[in-house]
């Protein structure tokens, strides 16, 4: 899996990250929304046992083994230039066009 990332997409990103080490992670967040999931990029501290790496550079990107199969091989992230969310799509999908970013690190 490939995730194609646009300069703000990362620039964003990295300003998430805030220095600190974490893995992005596709997700999703089927908790509360009555629906069938709404997409949301999580900072973790640690991979959980049933998550694979997806892609590592420039940053490391993380999914759940039971929801790889929700996503394209490959895929475009780009930030919103006036909205704190990011567009996920690719050649033939649109997953979500508010997708947000939820910092699930815990602080030492």
């Amino acid at each position: 899996m490939y995730i194609q990332l646009d300069t703000l997409a990362s620039k964003r990103l990295e300003e998430h990250l805030a220095e600190q080490s974490g893995y992005l992670k596709l997700f999703y967040d089927t908790e509360g929304c009555g629906c069938n999931g709404v997409l949301v990029i999580q900072i973790v501290s640690e991979p959980n046992n049933t998550d694979i790496v997806i892609q590592r550079e420039p940053f490391t990107f993380l999914c759940d083994r039971q929801q790889e199969s929700l996503f394209d091989e490959r895929m475009r992230l780009e930030a919103d230039e006036h909205y704190p969310s990011f567009k996920l799509s690719s050649d033939s999908s649109l997953f979500s066009n508010n997708v947000r970013i939820q910092d699930l690190r815990t602080a030492d």
